[in-house]
């Protein structure tokens, strides 16, 4: 076993899993002419990865076609999103699919029976997990291929991974200019306050979601319950949906409001959505909300490498900046200068459903 080919690790869990075929997901060489025959441990682990919500694809030095066909013949090919087959090396392959899935390098596992395979990955990118197809029988039971949240949404991430793709397609297709083709979407933001069934997405939100993120705080689900329900604080999830489906829960704000001084303790918003502006419209509810009520606004923000845009966002959304300190940052609104809602996107708010 070669230094990175173990589940091991401190590193946080695998969102993505890359699959090589030949020897590895099948036994036999399928451009040999063998009648590749699958590993059923292998099949086992495709499906369970799947249901934990964990992404997955392919890099495979094999002819597009055939491969594509044999996929599909054997039942596998749909849990494959971005397959990479061709004669390109495997780590332009596996760099090119972390890409399209917006998922880190980090966060990725690579699984190969060929060892100048596996090595190849590591000296390109050597944050990549890499595991000897031997241990396929292994895979379920690695600690970093067991997230700690397996929600309703971890089992539909592959459908709308796929929802996403026709999206981009559509977009690519579409001439005009952006916010043209987002009038043809049909967007739907839902803004409610948290319910207790939102509260297990709402931890696994702050635990994955960091580029789109004020503070980097992680709320575990005890804490959020203590703060749904109460006089001090508000807890809102945002929901969104389109003409090709559901995005599912991607947006989450951790209001403080005591009294005539409120303070956003949290936002965050998926990165699957930057495209559509939703954290600059999850701002404009809150600033509509605290002009209601009368309450200034602020927000607290911790700036990191990796959340820059999140700043951007409140800054584009009308937050000046108050104080500063070496960890964080307060940002203050003005609420009687809301922008509207964009044309493009309809806002529903919601109440949680009675207890």
């Amino acid at each position: 076993m070669g230094r990175g080919d173990t589940e091991e690790s401190t590193h946080s869990t695998i969102k993505c899993v890359v699959w090589d075929l030949d020897g590895t997901l099948w036994d036999g060489t399928l451009a040999e002419g063998d009648d590749v025959s699958v590993r059923s441990e292998a099949v086992e682990a495709v499906i369970g990865l799947d249901r934990r919500g964990i992404l997955q694809s392919i890099a495979s030095k094999n002819d597009p076609l055939t491969t594509v066909a044999r996929l599909e013949e054997v039942g596998l090919l749909e849990y494959f999103l971005y397959p990479q087959i061709g004669w390109s090396p495997k780590s332009r392959s596996v760099a090119k699919i972390a890409g399209l899935l917006d998922v880190s390098l980090d966060a990725v596992a690579f699984i190969d029976d060929q060892i100048v395979e596996r090595e190849e990955v590591r000296f390109a990118h050597p944050e990549v997990m890499l595991i000897d197809a031997s241990r396929v029988v292994e895979l379920l039971s690695m600690s970093r291929m067991r997230p700690r949240f397996v929600t309703e949404e971890s089992r539909m991430r592959r459908t709308m991974y796929r929802t996403r793709i026709d999206r981009l397609e559509a977009e690519e297709r579409f001439e005009g200019p952006q916010v043209e083709f987002l009038k043809t979407l049909g967007l739907e933001l839902e803004i409610a306050e948290a319910g207790a069934d939102d509260l297990l997405r709402a931890e696994e939100l702050t635990v994955r979601t960091h580029q789109m993120n004020s503070t980097g705080v992680v709320y575990g689900l005890a804490e959020l319950s203590g703060l749904i329900g109460g006089d001090s604080h508000r807890v809102l999830v945002a929901r969104m949906r389109d003409r090709y489906g559901s995005y599912g829960t991607i947006g989450l704000a951790v209001l403080r409001c005591p009294g005539a001084i409120w303070t956003i303790d949290l936002l965050l918003v998926s990165c699957r959505v930057i495209f559509a502006g939703v954290g600059n419209i999850m701002l404009g509810h809150l600033r509509r909300l605290a002009f209601r009520e009368r309450a200034q606004l602020f927000a607290t923000m911790r700036p990191t490498n990796r959340n820059r845009m999140m700043y951007a966002t409140f800054k584009f959304a009308g937050f000046r900046e108050v104080s500063r300190t070496r960890d964080s940052v307060l940002l203050e609104a003005r609420v009687d200068e809301v922008p509207p809602i964009p044309e493009y996107v309809k806002i529903l708010v919601a109440q949680p459903p009675a207890p």
